[in-house]
């Protein structure tokens, strides 16, 4: 990686590392306090946090296809501005109303600022070149718990929750809006030709045609991996919203189950730094198949060897929801190229925030129900993915042929 790219990475990674701290992990620590204020119950904060992911869910789309047509420097220096403001108007909510409409403001700059506009941010940028870079963005952001979690509490402590509302909100300000300004600027890139992206030499109208056929294989291709981020999220959102309960339900006390949560983001970045190093040399199709087995194998070795094997858990499905995090990034790049990647990605991932607002309640529920079985729920969901990419893996082996 050039000293230009990496310092790319580093801006971008510590903007994104702001925004998933001052929004995806707010509620952790602010959720109680904020309720206890306005006079309503901390699930009720959950329902509107809820309401954000799936309002960042449609615009993602929207979002992508800017980033396709104009480079994501000037999305991204909105965004900044648009989590400014999301963070202002949640501290100075006054009701429920208020407060919820505060956290769908949110939802437009999570939509528009996370993980997806960053990597199309890259793939305008770099191309078919963006793996690494992609890679070097979720090592950095990968702390944003870490980081985030403990400034939220200490703000808190010190200013109350809206004053951490506040802070966070001068913090993209201060930070992450000259971060994204400093990003290079996208080259100019004229209108879309998707006839030039398949086979020209025949009608596509024809079904029997190659181009019919590729196309049919690019959408089934599409189809899988929009289950599979969906299945990736879904699990590891329901992990994150309920590990503790979880662990205990399997025979675990609460201080093994704390200590063994804190094993999770420390996994991630192995992981992350495994798919850097030796996995960035294999096909990344390959990486998301290993990394999509890790959380089966690790609730299933829970469930039958009992407590004594959740550090082996945590390790497992900490690793794989760090590789998978990356592979929701260039599996597209990879399968169907940078041309528009920003709004392919869009449409991949909306079911995935759907299935992350969802995750937490209904995972609640089956463990409500079921107690620590309903892992095998999500063992189950896991192996669904790893499936569907074996079957991404033929179709664009088909694929590949008809280019030929």
């Amino acid at each position: 990686m050039t000293r230009r790219r990496a310092a790319v990475v580093a801006g971008l990674g510590t903007a994104q590392t702001l925004a998933w701290a001052s929004s995806y992990y707010l509620p952790a620590v602010l959720a109680a306090p904020m309720a206890r204020e306005l006079g309503t119950g901390a699930p009720t904060v959950f329902a509107a946090f809820s309401g954000a992911l799936v309002v960042s869910a449609l615009v993602g789309p929207v979002a992508g296809r800017a980033i396709d047509r104009h480079g994501g420097r000037p999305l991204l220096i909105a965004t900044s501005l648009l989590f400014a403001a999301a963070l202002a108007a949640l501290g100075l909510a006054a009701s429920v109303a208020t407060m919820a409409a505060a956290w769908a403001l949110m939802g437009l700059a999570m939509g528009t600022g996370l993980y997806e506009a960053a990597f199309a941010t890259l793939v305008r940028l770099y191309g078919h070149g963006s793996r690494n870079t992609i890679t070097g963005i979720t090592l950095i952001a990968g702390f944003a718990s870490t980081v985030g979690w403990p400034l939220s509490a200490w703000m808190e402590a010190q200013a109350g929750w809206r004053g951490a509302c506040f802070g966070w909100a001068a913090l993209h300000l201060l930070i992450g809006l000259p971060l994204n300004a400093a990003l290079p600027k996208a080259k100019a890139t004229g209108p879309e030709t998707p006839g030039n992206t398949g086979p020209a030499a025949t009608d596509p109208a024809d079904p029997s045609s190659p181009a019919t056929t590729a196309a049919s294989v690019g959408r089934w291709t599409g189809a899988l991996l929009a289950f599979v981020f969906a299945a990736t999220w879904f699990i590891s959102t329901a992990m994150a919203a309920h590990l503790p309960r979880m662990l205990q339900a399997a025979g675990a006390s609460l201080a093994a189950a704390v200590g063994v949560g804190a094993l999770i983001g420390p996994a991630q970045v192995a992981g992350r730094l495994l798919e850097f190093g030796f996995l960035r040399r294999v096909h990344p199709l390959l990486s998301a198949r290993l990394a999509a087995l890790a959380h089966p194998a690790g609730a299933a070795t829970l469930l039958l060897a009992g407590p004594v094997a959740a550090p082996v858990f945590a390790v497992l499905h900490g690793a794989g929801n760090g590789i998978l995090t990356i592979a929701k990034g260039t599996l597209p790049l990879v399968l169907f190229g940078p041309q528009g990647y920003g709004a392919r990605q869009g449409w991949l991932m909306l079911p995935a925030r759907v299935a992350q607002a969802m995750a937490p309640f209904l995972f609640g529920l089956a463990l409500d129900r079921l107690g620590a079985p309903a892992m095998w729920l999500s063992a189950a969901l896991g192996m669904a993915a790893f499936v569907a990419l074996m079957a991404v893996k033929a179709q664009s082996t088909r694929a590949g042929m008809l280019r030929r």
